[in-house]
């Protein structure tokens, strides 16, 4: 019988041709600030505060499903907390600054009656400022429905202890901060039957300090190799014979078992490539290594990477001769990398955002994405000092920003959203460039979880400038040794198109048509793998193009293609490096001659 381990709450854009990038506007004026501001969400700290203490005091557990495969229940109360996550030590938050802990509380309307109310914990991990990885049952109940995190949940970072309340109500978070969770992501194909594709992304409404830790990579084989060592971090369940966790974080180390021995304990239960096992269980707490009730959603770390998400267990978590089983990350990397990296203009919905310029009054707008279409257009003012305008998140903090270069000066600015004075701020990033003839801005290319930049000068060389995570790069790396790179007459990219968890570029042919997607390989000294051809698009079909990330909210990069006559074709990614690479066409809207500058 498989048991989801939560835990009870009483437990606890480019220019869009060549040719654009060398026109001068008509006005030298200076980079603008965008006028629009992100739609974020507040939240007292008192109300977020009330939150947890609510979950404090309520018995339930996150992602209940079927008697047969139930989620396990425990409750704090009555018996003394022992020093392990089972088999585990102290673990102060120095040791492991990216642990959160995700609160949830619902009262369902009935404030005076407390027998309806569903509250819960859950352990997670900060993989960006304000990202949370966890566990999907953590955020679908055991009938697939979402929990409202946004409403009813508060996620707590900076603290390895676990909140208290007093006897007059008052809640301590232990130096913790609390933050508001805006949206949640889960896997498309998660089953809270199975427990399958287990995994899930909260983003938070603003960047947190807790210093994140790396998902492992889609290729990463060694650290699944049987015998592997790996940490375990959470406030779970810390004896089989109580339902107590602990009130600090524990953590312990975990052998890691092969996909026979796992499919050996739990035959198809157990899902080869989708999942893991570890630990030891000796049939008492004496002898065991093991995740329990609270662990749900928390890493499983090897080498300063997560490469499992606490998933299922058995009752009890010792029983002899079975092991705490995980979520395989490196299985979910690209999915769930998507959703690390969706800053969007909107800010609300994890679906990416168009910037377009009218080439008649070079007024700029936001389009918000509907997942089908775009919204209606809202000014965001006058660009007529600028040839290029992209949209990426420099400083990581899930607010998008934007890269403009100046048109009379070939200067590169960074327009970035400071949610401290909720204002835009610029910086000049890069001096005359005025004969780059393409700049692109498709995320992390050298597997730091910092997005870099990418230019093309007037010989042809393409170049690497590995972002910072604050708006400043490192010294730039010529991207292989040619000088083709003005072979094409788009080159664009945001994101993953082949769903390995790794930013890729797509460029066209200006002569052939030929379309080619570069799979990016996150190494700065070879940051593309060999070209892969997976269109023909002349230039008669399409004349102006736009990557700006994951328009469906699928957690798989889109492009888009414009016709000569106005109409923008929405292409679907589907995650394979091949002619198959988008799904067919889908009609986004017409009149999109008017733009030319896409972000």
């Amino acid at each position: 019988m498989r048991l989801a381990l939560p835990l009870t709450a009483a437990g606890a854009a480019a220019a869009v041709a060549a040719a654009l990038l060398g026109t001068s506007a008509t006005a030298a004026t200076a980079v603008p600030a965008p006028t629009t501001k992100p739609a974020t969400a507040s939240v007292s700290t008192a109300a977020l505060t009330e939150r947890i203490a609510g979950a404090l005091a309520t018995d339930g557990t996150a992602g209940e499903t079927t008697t047969e495969k139930s989620t396990l229940s425990s409750s704090t109360t009555g018996s003394t907390v022992s020093p392990k996550v089972v088999g585990g030590t102290d673990t102060a938050i120095t040791t492991a600054p990216w642990m959160a802990q995700l609160w949830y509380y619902d009262d369902n309307g009935t404030t005076d009656d407390t027998s309806d109310d569903l509250g819960f914990f859950c352990g997670g991990t900060v993989v960006a400022p304000t990202k949370i990885l966890t566990a999907a049952h953590c955020v679908k109940d055991e009938n697939g429905k979402s929990y409202n995190w946004k409403a009813y949940g508060a996620v707590l970072t900076g603290t390895n202890q676990l909140p208290t309340t007093d006897s007059s109500g008052n809640t301590d978070l232990h130096g913790g901060t609390v933050s508001l969770p805006l949206r949640q992501w889960n896997h498309p194909s998660y089953s809270p039957t199975t427990i399958n594709n287990d995994i899930a992304v909260l983003t938070l409404a603003a960047p947190v300090t807790a210093t994140p830790i790396r998902m492992t990579t889609s290729g990463d084989t060694a650290s699944y190799t049987g015998g592997t060592s790996a940490k375990i971090y959470g406030w779970g369940r810390t004896s089989s014979t109580s339902d107590d966790i602990s009130d600090t974080l524990k953590s312990a180390t975990l052998t890691i078992h092969t996909d026979t021995t796992c499919s050996g304990v739990y035959g198809s239960e157990y899902v080869k490539g989708h999942m893991i096992c570890a630990g030891t269980q000796s049939g008492s707490d004496t002898g065991t290594k093991a995740a329990c009730n609270g662990d749900s959603g928390g890493p499983l770390v090897v080498n300063n990477r997560i490469v499992g998400v606490v998933s299922w267990g058995v009752a009890d978590c010792v029983a002899k001769g079975y092991y705490s089983v995980f979520s395989k990350v490196s299985t979910y990397v690209g999915a769930a990398y998507a959703n690390v990296d969706d800053a969007n203009l909107s800010y609300t919905d994890g679906k990416a955002d168009l910037f377009v310029r009218a080439s008649s009054d070079k007024e700029a707008y936001q389009k918000n994405s509907t997942g089908t279409s775009f919204g209606a257009r809202q000014s965001v003012g006058s660009y007529s000092g600028v040839n290029l305008v992209l949209q990426t998140d420099l400083n990581r903090d899930g607010y998008q920003d934007l890269v403009a270069r100046e048109s009379s000066t070939g200067n590169v600015y960074w327009l970035h959203y400071v949610p401290a004075s909720g204002s835009w701020s610029k910086t000049k990033i890069f001096s005359g460039w005025t004969t780059r003839t393409r700049i692109v801005t498709p995320g992390d290319l050298t597997g730091d979880y910092k997005p870099d930049l990418v230019s093309v000068d007037s010989a042809g060389k393409a170049w690497l400038y590995p972002g910072n995570g604050n708006g400043t790069f490192a010294a730039r790396k010529q991207i292989g040794t040619g000088t083709g790179w003005n072979q094409y007459n788009t080159l664009r990219g945001k994101g993953d198109f082949n769903g390995d968890g790794k930013a890729d570029l797509i460029a066209r042919n200006k002569s052939t048509g030929a379309v080619y997607l570069y799979k990016g390989t996150g190494s700065a000294s070879s940051p593309f793998s060999a070209r892969v051809k997976v269109r023909t698009w002349s230039n008669t079909t399409y004349n102006a193009f736009d990557a700006i990330g994951d328009v469906d909210g699928d957690g798989k990069a889109d492009f888009l293609a414009r016709t000569p006559g106005g109409t923008l074709y929405l292409y679907k990614g589907t995650g394979k490096a091949t002619s198959e690479i988008f799904a067919t066409r889908i009609s986004v809207g017409t009149g999109f001659q008017q733009y030319d500058i896409f972000g």
